[in-house]
């Protein structure tokens, strides 16, 4: 470790029973996108005993600033960089029995939003008391939303973040062991569109089909010609995925379906091929509807774009975890995931990285479990890995070290 490691490092494993202690108050009482009222006035309280003014964004969301008080460095004007913590919970009934068990029935914290929450209020405070050993600025994020995919997007054109030169986020990784951290350049993280696809048709008794539109036929033909477009529109290099999870039609046995619903997510890398997908669907469903004398009409909603990790900061970021963990700790590279995360609003707009953190111990089976399992924990041993990326990566960044 270098001497700023050193320094930060023995700092915060001198806060980790906090930490701890605020991951499981958070964990308790878990609130939903759109809901984080308690959660942001707990992570102001904080703040306010850290002695870091801060405001509301993004309606639930939480912005505070920090100035290092270190000499500039002659090489050029002083650097910025955003963090952030995601802080909803998702509706889930947490099935598991620990001391910290939610307590809001049907709602539970199954994803880590909690630990990243808690981390990054233990790294401003570590930041806040060793203020003097960096200069520039640390912008502090607690954004509402990322579930749903709309908080990041707010946060970012609210211009939080514009004056940033860097932004970096973590993310629990039940599939990697506590102690290692992910950190790879490039796509990461599929974009996520939501698309519901309305049929209208003709209604008829079922004994004559001919005298309507069979609106529960055309959506099964969509169901079936959408994966076409995955084996025989797109190449087979690339990765998608056209996922259709609900499909409603129809009022009765003996009537011929009037109306039919299909809803689905759309899973790509880059902006290209996720343009190309959505327009074919678009086009695949009217046809066909069309082609069986009915008509149908798409919504769409634009979740998330894909997160690619900037090479630059990526290599920056892998710098201080080589350091502070050691190469046999430190992945670089991996299976990109198409679960989607709206961090990659940020890296739109700032350069950036997304750090997965090991949170997997194999003596505790729960830490194991797919997230948005309603078993889902962390080995809170990944809490202080998580602190000392966002606190020594911003110090470093800052000074110029990586």
């Amino acid at each position: 470790m270098t001497e700023l490691e050193k320094t930060l490092y023995a700092d915060i494993l001198s806060d980790h029973s906090y930490v701890t202690g605020l991951r499981r108050t958070f964990h308790q009482f878990p609130e939903l996108a759109r809901e984080e009222e308690q959660t942001a006035a707990r992570i102001e309280r904080e703040l306010d005993l850290i002695g870091l003014s801060h405001r509301r964004v993004a309606g639930t969301g939480v912005y505070a600033e920090l100035e290092g008080t270190a000499p500039s460095s002659p090489e050029g004007s002083p650097r910025c960089i955003v963090l952030r913590a995601d802080i909803d919970a998702l509706p889930v009934l947490q099935e598991n029995d620990v001391p910290y068990k939610s307590r809001i029935p049907g709602k539970m914290h199954a994803c880590g939003h909690d630990a990243h929450n808690a981390a990054l209020i233990g790294a401003a405070r570590v930041l806040s008391r060793n203020r003097d050993l960096f200069s520039g600025r640390v912008l502090f994020t607690w954004q509402p939303g990322e579930e749903v995919g709309y908080g990041a997007r707010l946060i970012v054109d609210e211009g939080c973040i514009d004056a940033a030169d860097r932004s970096f986020g973590v993310h629990m990784a039940s599939n990697v062991p506590v102690g290692s951290v992910v950190l790879m350049p490039g796509p990461n993280n599929a974009s996520v569109d939501w698309f519901r696809i309305r049929v209208h048709g003709l209604g008829a008794h079922v004994s004559t089909p001919q005298r309507g539109v069979d609106a529960a036929y055309i959506a099964s033909q969509i169901v079936v010609s959408a994966q076409a477009l995955v084996t025989r529109r797109i190449s087979p290099m690339e990765n998608v995925l056209i996922g259709i999870g609900k499909i409603t039609a129809g009022t009765a046995y003996n009537v011929v379906a009037q109306e039919a619903e299909l809803e689905g997510t759309i899973r790509v890398f880059t902006p290209e091929i996720r343009r190309q997908v959505k327009a074919e669907l678009e086009a695949l469903a009217k046809r066909t509807a069309e082609s069986f004398g009915g008509s149908a009409e798409l919504d769409w909603n634009d979740n998330t774009s894909a997160l690619i990790n900037d090479p630059q900061a990526t290599a920056e970021a892998q710098k201080t975890a080589l350091s502070l963990f050691g190469e046999a700790h430190v992945i670089t590279s991996r299976q990109p995931d198409l679960g989607g995360d709206d961090f990659a609003e940020y890296i739109k707009r700032v350069p950036g990285v997304y750090a997965y953190v090991g949170s997997a111990n194999p003596r505790n089976p729960d830490t194991q479990v797919a997230h948005h399992n309603s078993h889902f924990d962390i080995d809170e041993d990944a809490l202080t890995v998580a602190v000392s990326l966002y606190a020594c990566y911003a110090a470093e960044y800052l000074n110029r070290l990586v």
